[in-house]
C-alpha cells in the first residue's frame, strides 16, 4: 500500500483528493493536516465524505510514516513551507500550488503533465502539479505544436466553474453573484500562461508567439471548456492524424471526431479534444473536469507513475448522463 499524507486538509483539492483515496485499491490516508481543523472530523468540513470515513484532522505531520505526501496549499505556501520544514529525503512529494511549476536553477521539481513527461514523472522524488486551465488549453495545444503550427499569435478563451476559485467565499464566488453571471478577471495576464507557453516550448522546440488567454468565470460548479484559435494553412486531415497520433497511447485525453460538450468530462479524470477547420483558422475545442484532470486526478495519476502502478488505478470514473 502507498502510505499518504496530505497537507492543507480543508480546502476543495484536499476534499476530492480524499474522496479518490479512499477509494484507491493501494492507497492508505495515513494523516490529513489542517492547523484550523485539528480535532474536527474530515466530514465536518468535506460532508460529502459521510460514510466513507472516520477520520480526523491532525495538527500533527508524521512524515517518517508515509511514503507521498501532497501539497494542496494555496499558491506560494508550498515553497515556504520546504523552507520551514525538513522533509525525509525517502519521500516523494506532489505540489498542487504553482510554485515549483517553471523550470529554473536548484528547481528539482518535474511538471507533472504525463502526456509529455511520463518517462520523467515515473522517476522523480517530487512533482508539480499542473494548473486547471493550464491543463486544459495545453492538451488543446500540445499536438498543434508537435505539428510546428504555432507560429502566429494563439487566441485562447477558457471558461471555469466556480470551485476553480477556492473554498473560501469571496465577492466573485458567492451564489447570487455568481449565478446566471459570466465575467472575465485576469485577461491576458493569467497566472498558468507561463507553465503553458513552457510545454509548448518542450514540444515544438521554439514559440516566438504569443498565447493571448482571456478566462471566464462560469456560473457551474466545475469543468473547464475552452478554444483555442491557430492560424495555419496546414489541411484538417493532415492536423487531424497529427492529433490522434499524439494522444495514441494517452490514458485519459482523447482526441473526438464530434464537437464537444463541457459534461462529457465532468466527474471524470478525462481531457477530450476536437479541431475543426475555417479557411486558415484552426479552432480547437478542448475540455477537462478542473478538480480532477485539472487538479487532483491528475495528482492521483502522477502518484500511480510515480510509484510503478498503473497510471489509471483509481480514476476509472464516469460522467453524468444528464
Amino acid at each position: 500500500m502507498i502510505k499518504i499524507g496530505i497537507l492543507g486538509g480543508a480546502g476543495y483539492t484536499a476534499g476530492e483528493l480524499i474522496r479518490l483515496l479512499i477509494n484507491h485499491p493501494q492507497a492508505e490516508i495515513v494523516f490529513v493536516n489542517s492547523e484550523s481543523n485539528a480535532g474536527n472530523l474530515l466530514t465536518d468540513v468535506h460532508e460529502g465524505l459521510y460514510g466513507d470515513t472516520e477520520m480526523r484532522f491532525s495538527s500533527e505531520m508524521p512524515f517518517e510514516n508515509v511514503d507521498v505526501v501532497f501539497f494542496c496549499f494555496g499558491h506560494g505556501k508550498s515553497e515556504q513551507f520546504l523552507k520551514e520544514h525538513q522533509m525525509p529525503a525517502d519521500v516523494k512529494i506532489i505540489d498542487l500550488a504553482q510554485d515549483f511549476r517553471l523550470a529554473s536553477e536548484g528547481n528539482d521539481f518535474i511538471y507533472g503533465l504525463p502526456e509529455i513527461n511520463k518517462a520523467k514523472i515515473a522517476k522523480v522524488q517530487h512533482v508539480a502539479n499542473p494548473g486547471c486551465f493550464a491543463t486544459c488549453i495545453q492538451l488543446g495545444l500540445l499536438p498543434a505544436a508537435a505539428l510546428h503550427l504555432i507560429d502566429k499569435d494563439v487566441s485562447v478563451n477558457a471558461i471555469t466553474g466556480s470551485t476553480g476559485a477556492g473554498q473560501k467565499p469571496g465577492a466573485t464566488t458567492h451564489f447570487s453573484w455568481r449565478n446566471n453571471n459570466l465575467s472575465i478577471y485576469k485577461a491576458f495576464r493569467h497566472q498558468h500562461v507561463p507553465e503553458i507557453r513552457q510545454s509548448l516550448t518542450q514540444v515544438q522546440g521554439f514559440l516566438n508567439a504569443s498565447i493571448d488567454f482571456i478566462p471566464y468565470r462560469g456560473d457551474f460548479p466545475r469543468g473547464i471548456f475552452a478554444t483555442e484559435v491557430v492560424k495555419t494553412d496546414a489541411d484538417l486531415e493532415t492536423i487531424t492524424k497529427g492529433y490522434k497520433d499524439f494522444y495514441k497511447d494517452a490514458k485519459f485525453t482523447h482526441y473526438v471526431d464530434n464537437p464537444l460538450d463541457m459534461k462529457q468530462v465532468v466527474n471524470t479524470n478525462k481531457a477530450l479534444v476536437h479541431v475543426e477547420k475555417i479557411d486558415d483558422k484552426l479552432l480547437i475545442t478542448s475540455c477537462i473536469d478542473n478538480l480532477l484532470k485539472g487538479a487532483v486526478g491528475q495528482a492521483v495519476q502522477n502518484m500511480n507513475l510515480m510509484f510503478g502502478i498503473d497510471e489509471t488505478t483509481g480514476l476509472r470514473l464516469k460522467p453524468s448522463a444528464f
